[in-house]
């Protein structure tokens, strides 16, 4: 799957630190410390070299030991101050106060008291550090769904208790479920419940505005082992796989879907792989961005997106001319 690039911008500062810490590590240790390829980590080493700070000279840049390096050894030499304590300013603390509070509002119902207390700690520490300017931050995380379903959510998972749920997908199938609720996420503007599904025995998404009913039931939750989801879908290898060629305007696709391959082309755009689970869904990503789509294969692909489109098209009947 392509990397994203926060993603790769997170394993970068990652990197920096642990090769402070820890000199003279292969790179076959990194690449299982951070669980990536070794070739991978040649990447991010020759990104960082050429990092640093403005001035860009090379005085200024993030330096390794070439000697090592050959030899197949990570040796940080030169960190250009990555690995300093941080100094918030005002701004900055502010900042991060409402992130905190955000969580808290968000998170908390379904952490347990030992995470809890980190997180309140780290919140009462920094608000007595930045004084007067942590006053003026009040933060209220708003979670999009029907006030008596998000109240249920919230209920369930502060009593954990079962619930059950009434869901339409984005294909528009509605099912009825059993769930184990074990907290809310929010990304990409959705908010979401991560939850144990009896029914498919696994852990399950669901989009907090696409529940259209929740019952807490007088069930215990019971506890599951959590993979931690860093992306709200993760497509199965038995799902259909699906080409996409766009122009540069579309790039933003290779970002924020999960593809399997990202191909450059010389002319400034792209190719991608993906697997598709939703016929329905990759029908209107088509649509959103048919001015950037240069070839799709398989070919049906492009004929159901091209159908669904003159349909709607005919739907205004005179209007449509």
């Amino acid at each position: 799957m392509a990397e994203k690039a926060t993603d790769r911008l997170l394993r970068l500062l990652g990197m920096v630190t642990y090769l402070d810490r820890h000199q003279g590590v292969t790179v076959e240790q990194v690449a299982a410390q951070f669980g990536v390829s070794t070739q991978q980590v040649l990447a991010y080493v020759d990104t960082l070299w050429v990092t640093g700070t403005p001035g860009y000279w090379p005085h200024d840049l993030i330096d390794f030991d070439a000697a090592s390096y050959d030899q197949g050894v990570v040796r940080l030499v030169e960190s250009r101050g990555m690995t300093r304590p941080l100094r918030l300013g005002t701004r900055e603390a502010v900042a991060l106060i409402a992130a905190l509070r955000a969580m808290r509002e968000a998170v908390a119902p379904g952490l347990d008291r030992a995470r809890a207390a980190v997180l309140s700690s780290a919140l009462d520490k920094l608000t007595a550090a930045t004084g007067e300017g942590a006053a003026a931050v009040d933060v209220r995380l708003a979670v999009d769904g029907a006030p008596e379903v998000v109240a249920a959510l919230s209920d369930a998972l502060a009593s954990q208790r079962r619930l059950r749920i009434r869901y339409v997908t984005a294909a528009d199938v509605t099912s009825e479920r059993e769930v184990d609720p074990i907290r809310l996420v929010t990304e990409d503007d959705h908010s979401y419940l991560l939850a144990w599904c009896h029914r498919a025995r696994d852990e399950r998404l669901f989009r907090v505005d696409r529940v259209l009913a929740a019952e807490v039931l007088d069930v215990p939750a019971t506890e599951h082992p959590v993979a931690g989801h860093t992306q709200t879908f993760t497509p199965s290898p038995q799902d259909e796989l699906v080409t996409l060629e766009l122009a540069s305007p579309g790039r933003w696709i290779a970002e924020q879907v999960p593809v399997e391959s990202v191909e450059d082309l010389p002319d400034g755009g792209f190719r991608i792989a993906l697997r598709v689970a939703e016929p329905a869904w990759l029908r209107h990503l088509l649509l959103q961005v048919a001015a950037q789509v240069r070839a799709v294969e398989p070919a049906v692909v492009a004929t159901d997106a091209a159908d669904a489109a003159r349909a709607a098209l005919a739907a205004y009947g005179p209007l449509a001319d």
